[in-house]
Protein backbone atom coordinates (compact mmCIF):
# COMPACT_ATOMS: atom_id res chain seq x y z
CA UNK A 1 0.00 0.00 0.00
CA UNK A 2 1.41 3.42 -0.99
CA UNK A 3 2.02 6.18 1.52
CA UNK A 4 -0.78 8.28 -0.02
CA UNK A 5 -3.24 5.40 0.30
CA UNK A 6 -2.22 4.81 3.91
CA UNK A 7 -2.63 8.50 4.69
CA UNK A 8 -6.07 8.55 3.06
CA UNK A 9 -7.14 5.46 4.99
CA UNK A 10 -5.85 6.94 8.24
CA UNK A 11 -7.66 10.21 7.60
CA UNK A 12 -10.98 8.52 6.83
CA UNK A 13 -10.78 6.51 10.05
CA UNK A 14 -9.61 9.36 12.28
CA UNK A 15 -13.11 10.69 12.94
CA UNK A 16 -14.25 7.26 14.14
CA UNK A 17 -11.28 7.12 16.52
CA UNK A 18 -12.10 10.57 17.87
CA UNK A 19 -15.78 9.67 18.18
CA UNK A 20 -15.01 6.43 20.02
CA UNK A 21 -12.66 8.25 22.38
CA UNK A 22 -15.27 10.93 23.04
CA UNK A 23 -17.90 8.28 23.85
CA UNK A 24 -15.48 6.57 26.24
CA UNK A 25 -14.67 9.86 27.96
CA UNK A 26 -18.34 10.74 28.37
CA UNK A 27 -19.47 7.36 29.68
CA UNK A 28 -16.44 6.08 31.54
CA UNK A 29 -15.94 9.51 33.08
CA UNK A 30 -19.31 9.08 34.78
CA UNK A 31 -21.06 12.30 33.68
CA UNK A 32 -23.11 10.67 30.92
CA UNK A 33 -23.96 7.72 33.13
CA UNK A 34 -25.31 9.99 35.88
CA UNK A 35 -27.44 11.90 33.37
CA UNK A 36 -28.76 8.62 31.97
CA UNK A 37 -29.66 7.41 35.46
CA UNK A 38 -31.47 10.68 36.23
CA UNK A 39 -33.36 10.37 32.94
CA UNK A 40 -34.30 6.77 33.76
CA UNK A 41 -35.59 7.88 37.16
CA UNK A 42 -37.73 10.57 35.54
CA UNK A 43 -39.31 8.08 33.14
CA UNK A 44 -39.85 5.61 35.98
CA UNK A 45 -41.77 8.18 38.02
CA UNK A 46 -43.89 9.24 35.03
CA UNK A 47 -44.66 5.65 34.07
CA UNK A 48 -45.55 4.71 37.66
CA UNK A 49 -47.97 7.65 38.01
CA UNK A 50 -49.63 6.79 34.69
CA UNK A 51 -49.81 3.05 35.40
CA UNK A 52 -51.30 3.48 38.87
CA UNK A 53 -54.07 5.77 37.64
CA UNK A 54 -56.97 3.32 37.55
CA UNK A 55 -59.18 5.87 35.79
CA UNK A 56 -57.10 5.86 32.60
CA UNK A 57 -59.21 5.22 29.53
CA UNK A 58 -58.17 4.44 25.97
CA UNK A 59 -57.60 8.10 25.01
CA UNK A 60 -55.72 8.91 28.21
CA UNK A 61 -53.36 5.99 27.59
CA UNK A 62 -52.55 7.48 24.22
CA UNK A 63 -51.91 10.80 25.95
CA UNK A 64 -49.54 9.13 28.40
CA UNK A 65 -47.60 7.47 25.61
CA UNK A 66 -47.47 10.72 23.64
CA UNK A 67 -46.25 12.64 26.69
CA UNK A 68 -43.62 10.04 27.46
CA UNK A 69 -42.38 10.08 23.85
CA UNK A 70 -42.18 13.87 23.84
CA UNK A 71 -40.35 13.94 27.18
CA UNK A 72 -37.90 11.35 25.86
CA UNK A 73 -37.26 13.44 22.76
CA UNK A 74 -36.86 16.65 24.75
CA UNK A 75 -34.63 15.21 27.46
CA UNK A 76 -32.52 13.22 25.01
CA UNK A 77 -31.99 16.30 22.83
CA UNK A 78 -31.08 18.29 25.93
CA UNK A 79 -28.39 15.76 26.88
CA UNK A 80 -26.93 15.93 23.37
CA UNK A 81 -26.97 19.73 23.49
CA UNK A 82 -25.18 19.86 26.85
CA UNK A 83 -22.46 17.46 25.68
CA UNK A 84 -21.94 19.41 22.46
CA UNK A 85 -21.89 22.77 24.24
CA UNK A 86 -19.05 21.43 26.39
CA UNK A 87 -17.18 19.81 23.49
CA UNK A 88 -14.60 22.48 22.63
CA UNK A 89 -15.15 25.27 25.16
CA UNK A 90 -14.75 22.66 27.91
CA UNK A 91 -11.53 21.35 26.38
CA UNK A 92 -10.28 24.93 26.02
CA UNK A 93 -11.12 25.76 29.64
CA UNK A 94 -9.53 22.56 30.98
CA UNK A 95 -6.37 23.24 28.99
CA UNK A 96 -6.66 20.06 26.92
CA UNK A 97 -7.63 21.59 23.58
CA UNK A 98 -4.01 22.19 22.56
CA UNK A 99 -3.11 18.52 22.84
CA UNK A 100 -6.29 17.64 20.97
CA UNK A 101 -5.40 19.97 18.10
CA UNK A 102 -1.91 18.45 17.91
CA UNK A 103 -3.28 14.99 17.15
CA UNK A 104 -3.06 13.70 13.54
CA UNK A 105 -6.82 14.18 13.13
CA UNK A 106 -7.93 17.24 11.18
CA UNK A 107 -10.21 19.86 12.70
CA UNK A 108 -13.09 18.53 10.59
CA UNK A 109 -12.51 15.02 11.92
CA UNK A 110 -12.35 16.34 15.48
CA UNK A 111 -15.66 18.12 14.94
CA UNK A 112 -17.32 15.00 13.54
CA UNK A 113 -15.98 12.86 16.39
CA UNK A 114 -17.16 15.30 19.05
CA UNK A 115 -20.58 15.53 17.43
CA UNK A 116 -20.94 11.75 17.39
CA UNK A 117 -19.94 11.60 21.03
CA UNK A 118 -22.65 14.10 21.95
CA UNK A 119 -25.26 12.19 19.93
CA UNK A 120 -24.45 9.01 21.85
CA UNK A 121 -26.36 10.51 24.78
CA UNK A 122 -29.50 10.79 22.65
CA UNK A 123 -29.12 7.18 21.52
CA UNK A 124 -28.81 6.07 25.14
CA UNK A 125 -31.85 8.15 26.17
CA UNK A 126 -33.96 6.61 23.43
CA UNK A 127 -32.82 3.10 24.36
CA UNK A 128 -33.80 3.77 27.98
CA UNK A 129 -37.26 5.00 26.92
CA UNK A 130 -38.13 1.89 24.86
CA UNK A 131 -39.37 -0.38 27.69
CA UNK A 132 -41.39 2.45 29.24
CA UNK A 133 -43.15 3.27 25.96
CA UNK A 134 -43.81 -0.42 25.32
CA UNK A 135 -45.26 -0.78 28.82
CA UNK A 136 -47.57 2.23 28.65
CA UNK A 137 -48.55 1.56 25.04
CA UNK A 138 -49.69 -2.00 25.64
CA UNK A 139 -53.29 -2.60 24.64
CA UNK A 140 -53.75 0.63 22.66
CA UNK A 141 -51.64 -0.25 19.64
CA UNK A 142 -49.52 2.90 19.57
CA UNK A 143 -46.21 1.67 21.01
CA UNK A 144 -44.74 0.88 17.59
CA UNK A 145 -45.75 4.25 16.14
CA UNK A 146 -44.47 6.05 19.25
CA UNK A 147 -41.06 4.37 18.98
CA UNK A 148 -40.80 5.01 15.24
CA UNK A 149 -41.72 8.70 15.29
CA UNK A 150 -39.86 9.17 18.57
CA UNK A 151 -36.63 7.88 17.11
CA UNK A 152 -37.03 9.81 13.87
CA UNK A 153 -37.94 13.17 15.40
CA UNK A 154 -35.62 12.71 18.37
CA UNK A 155 -32.68 12.00 16.08
CA UNK A 156 -33.42 15.06 13.96
CA UNK A 157 -33.73 17.34 16.98
CA UNK A 158 -30.65 15.83 18.62
CA UNK A 159 -28.58 16.48 15.47
CA UNK A 160 -29.95 20.02 15.22
CA UNK A 161 -29.39 20.92 18.87
CA UNK A 162 -26.02 19.16 19.18
CA UNK A 163 -24.80 21.00 16.08
CA UNK A 164 -26.09 24.27 17.51
CA UNK A 165 -24.33 23.62 20.82
CA UNK A 166 -21.10 22.74 19.05
CA UNK A 167 -21.14 25.94 17.00
CA UNK A 168 -21.57 27.95 20.19
CA UNK A 169 -18.84 25.94 21.92
CA UNK A 170 -16.33 26.70 19.16
CA UNK A 171 -16.80 30.46 19.46
CA UNK A 172 -17.58 30.80 23.20
CA UNK A 173 -14.98 32.52 25.36
CA UNK A 174 -15.74 30.20 28.29
CA UNK A 175 -17.57 26.99 29.01
CA UNK A 176 -20.06 28.84 31.20
CA UNK A 177 -20.97 31.15 28.33
CA UNK A 178 -21.37 28.19 25.98
CA UNK A 179 -23.65 26.25 28.32
CA UNK A 180 -25.68 29.30 29.34
CA UNK A 181 -26.29 30.48 25.78
CA UNK A 182 -27.12 26.95 24.61
CA UNK A 183 -29.68 26.47 27.39
CA UNK A 184 -31.18 29.92 26.76
CA UNK A 185 -31.70 29.11 23.07
CA UNK A 186 -33.13 25.71 24.00
CA UNK A 187 -35.67 27.32 26.32
CA UNK A 188 -36.60 29.81 23.60
CA UNK A 189 -37.21 26.96 21.16
CA UNK A 190 -39.25 24.92 23.66
CA UNK A 191 -41.28 27.87 25.02
CA UNK A 192 -43.94 27.79 22.26
CA UNK A 193 -44.74 24.15 23.10
CA UNK A 194 -46.29 25.41 26.36
CA UNK A 195 -48.68 27.75 24.58
CA UNK A 196 -52.35 26.75 24.35
CA UNK A 197 -53.66 25.18 21.16
CA UNK A 198 -55.45 28.45 20.34
CA UNK A 199 -52.05 30.08 19.76
CA UNK A 200 -51.68 27.93 16.65
CA UNK A 201 -54.84 29.35 15.10
CA UNK A 202 -54.44 31.59 12.08
CA UNK A 203 -51.74 31.60 9.43
CA UNK A 204 -49.21 33.47 11.62
CA UNK A 205 -49.53 31.06 14.53
CA UNK A 206 -49.36 27.97 12.36
CA UNK A 207 -46.35 29.36 10.46
CA UNK A 208 -44.53 29.98 13.75
CA UNK A 209 -45.16 26.42 14.90
CA UNK A 210 -44.13 24.94 11.56
CA UNK A 211 -40.89 26.95 11.29
CA UNK A 212 -39.74 26.07 14.81
CA UNK A 213 -38.19 22.57 14.59
CA UNK A 214 -39.08 21.78 18.20
CA UNK A 215 -42.76 22.72 17.98
CA UNK A 216 -43.07 21.07 14.57
CA UNK A 217 -41.65 17.83 15.98
CA UNK A 218 -43.92 18.02 19.03
CA UNK A 219 -47.01 18.56 16.89
CA UNK A 220 -46.09 15.71 14.54
CA UNK A 221 -45.55 13.25 17.39
CA UNK A 222 -48.83 14.27 19.00
CA UNK A 223 -50.83 13.90 15.79
CA UNK A 224 -49.44 10.45 15.00
CA UNK A 225 -49.82 9.03 18.51
CA UNK A 226 -52.88 10.86 19.81
CA UNK A 227 -54.97 11.07 16.65
CA UNK A 228 -53.68 7.87 15.04
CA UNK A 229 -52.94 9.64 11.78
CA UNK A 230 -50.69 8.07 9.17
CA UNK A 231 -47.14 9.39 9.22
CA UNK A 232 -47.41 10.61 5.62
CA UNK A 233 -50.61 12.52 6.33
CA UNK A 234 -48.81 15.28 8.24
CA UNK A 235 -45.41 14.94 6.58
CA UNK A 236 -45.24 18.73 6.11
CA UNK A 237 -44.48 19.02 9.82
CA UNK A 238 -41.22 17.13 9.18
CA UNK A 239 -39.80 19.78 6.87
CA UNK A 240 -38.55 22.10 9.61
CA UNK A 241 -36.80 19.41 11.72
CA UNK A 242 -35.18 17.86 8.63
CA UNK A 243 -33.94 21.18 7.28
CA UNK A 244 -32.69 22.32 10.70
CA UNK A 245 -30.79 19.08 11.29
CA UNK A 246 -29.17 19.13 7.83
CA UNK A 247 -28.30 22.83 7.76
CA UNK A 248 -26.92 23.08 11.29
CA UNK A 249 -24.91 19.86 10.93
CA UNK A 250 -23.26 21.21 7.78
CA UNK A 251 -22.63 24.59 9.41
CA UNK A 252 -21.15 22.95 12.52
CA UNK A 253 -18.73 20.89 10.42
CA UNK A 254 -17.76 23.94 8.34
CA UNK A 255 -17.26 26.11 11.41
CA UNK A 256 -15.22 23.42 13.15
CA UNK A 257 -12.99 22.94 10.13
CA UNK A 258 -12.42 26.66 9.56
CA UNK A 259 -12.71 28.43 12.91
CA UNK A 260 -11.67 25.98 15.63
CA UNK A 261 -8.82 27.70 17.50
CA UNK A 262 -6.93 27.31 20.74
CA UNK A 263 -8.44 30.58 21.91
CA UNK A 264 -12.00 31.53 21.12
CA UNK A 265 -12.11 34.09 18.35
CA UNK A 266 -8.35 33.82 17.87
Amino acid sequence: MSSDARAERHGSAAWTVVGAQEVRDLWLGGSALLLALAFSLLLSIMSYLAATNTELNFLEQRESVSLLAQVSIGAGSLLALLAAADSFSGERERGTLESLLLTPASRLQLTVGKLLGALSLWVAAFAISIPYILFLGRGVGVAGDALAVGFLLGSLLAIFLASLGQIISIFAASNRVSLTLSLFLLLALFAPTQLPASAEQGWAGELLFRLNPVTAAERYVGRVIMQGEAGSQDAAWLVSPIVAAAVFAVVALFVGARFLRLRAGG
